[in-house]
C-alpha cells in the first residue's frame, strides 16, 4: 500500500486532519491539501513501513464511492480545469465510470475514449444512455495511436505484462502535462 510522510513543520503548515467523523478519508484529504499548498512527492521503491491491519480499523468505514468522489473532484480541480479538451484512455468500465462521474462541463471536454481492444474500437462510440440531454452524448472510441493528448489514463499499471507501459512510452508524453493517471 503506498504511503507518504512529511516533516512536522510541514504538517503544521498544511493544517490538521479533517475530523469529519467516521467515513471521512482524512489522510487522503490531508494529502490533497499538501499538494494544494505546493507539497512535493518523491517515489521510494522499497518498503519503509508496515501497516497494522485489523477488521475494526477505521479505514473500513470509508466507502469506496467517497474516495472515488474526492479523487474525481481533485482531478477536475487540478488538471481538467486547465484543459480545453482531453481523451480518456480506457473505453471499458473504469473509463466510462470516470466519464459519468465528471461534471457536465468536463464531460463536454471529452473528445474521445481510446483503447487497444479491437471490439471496443470497432463499436466506434460510447453513448451515455443515462444522460438527460437529447441527443444523448456519443463519444468516439479510437485506438490509442490515433488519440490526441492530453489523456486521463484509467488503466492500472503493472497489469498487462508491461504492454500498456510500452504503449504509453511510444507516445513520448510527459506525465502531469500530457497525461494524468487515474486508476
Amino acid at each position: 500500500m503506498p504511503t507518504w510522510f512529511c516533516a512536522r513543520e510541514w504538517f503544521c503548515h498544511v493544517g490538521s486532519f479533517n475530523e469529519g467523523g467516521k467515513g471521512t478519508p482524512e489522510d487522503l484529504l490531508f494529502f490533497y491539501d499538501h499538494l494544494r499548498k505546493g507539497g512535493g512527492l518523491y517515489r521510494v521503491d522499497q518498503c519503509l513501513l508496515l501497516y497494522r491491519y485489523h477488521p475494526q480499523a477505521a479505514t473500513h468505514s470509508v466507502l469506496e464511492i467517497t474516495i472515488w468522489n474526492h479523487r474525481v473532484q481533485f482531478l477536475e480541480e487540478r488538471a481538467l480545469q486547465h484543459w480545453p479538451s482531453f481523451t480518456i484512455w480506457n473505453a471499458g468500465k473504469q473509463g466510462r465510470k470516470l466519464y459519468r462521474s465528471l461534471t457536465p462541463a468536463n464531460q463536454k471536454k471529452v473528445v474521445a475514449f481510446c483503447d487497444v481492444d479491437e471490439k471496443k474500437i470497432a463499436k466506434g462510440w460510447y453513448t451515455y444512455e443515462d444522460c438527460q440531454e437529447r441527443p444523448k452524448p456519443k463519444i468516439p472510441i479510437q485506438h490509442f495511436k490515433d488519440a490526441k493528448p492530453p489523456f486521463v489514463i484509467c488503466v492500472k499499471l503493472d497489469l498487462t505484462g508491461g504492454e500498456f507501459e510500452d504503449n504509453l512510452k511510444t507516445l513520448r508524453l510527459q506525465e502531469g502535462l500530457d497525461y494524468h493517471h487515474f486508476s
